[in-house]
């Protein structure tokens, strides 16, 4: 995988959540969206994995822990999704953790509860995709 196609990915992602925004509007529950956009990307043809569970590990020892990251395309990028009037620090942090967790080179952050989409979605880029060849 590529720095470029990563990118390219990402777009796409975010090209099908505006597709969601703009058929569903702000103001339902993030796990509406989460399915609907699950669903607008395997009927594109893209992986995904919902709810995955997040490993945390501390030297040898594995902690058992609640976390689970929204979706996973394709095996590369964090998709959190958020429903809320206002992205919390916490939001952010905890994307970039599950991306160091599980060695993912992109994550994004994409609150449905906006007028735009395009303008609100935070995209996280780490030590990983920066190892990535161009």
């Amino acid at each position: 995988m590529t720095k470029k196609a990563i990118t390219q990915l990402s777009y796409e992602i975010v090209r099908h959540a505006i597709n969601v925004h703009k058929e569903l509007g702000q103001g339902l529950l993030e796990s509406i969206y989460e399915k609907c956009l699950k669903y607008e990307l395997e009927s594109n043809g893209y992986y995904v994995q919902q709810q995955i569970h997040v490993p945390v590990i501390y030297d040898e020892l594995e902690l058992s822990t609640d976390l689970r990251l929204d979706l996973l395309v394709e095996d590369w990028i964090i998709v959190e999704l958020k429903a809320v009037e206002v992205v919390h620090p916490v939001h952010e942090a905890k994307l970039l953790s599950y991306m160091k967790l599980l060695k993912k080179p992109q994550g994004l952050l994409i609150n449905f509860y906006t007028e735009n989409i395009s303008k609100s979605m935070k995209p996280f880029v780490n030590e990983y995709f920066k190892s990535l060849p161009d």
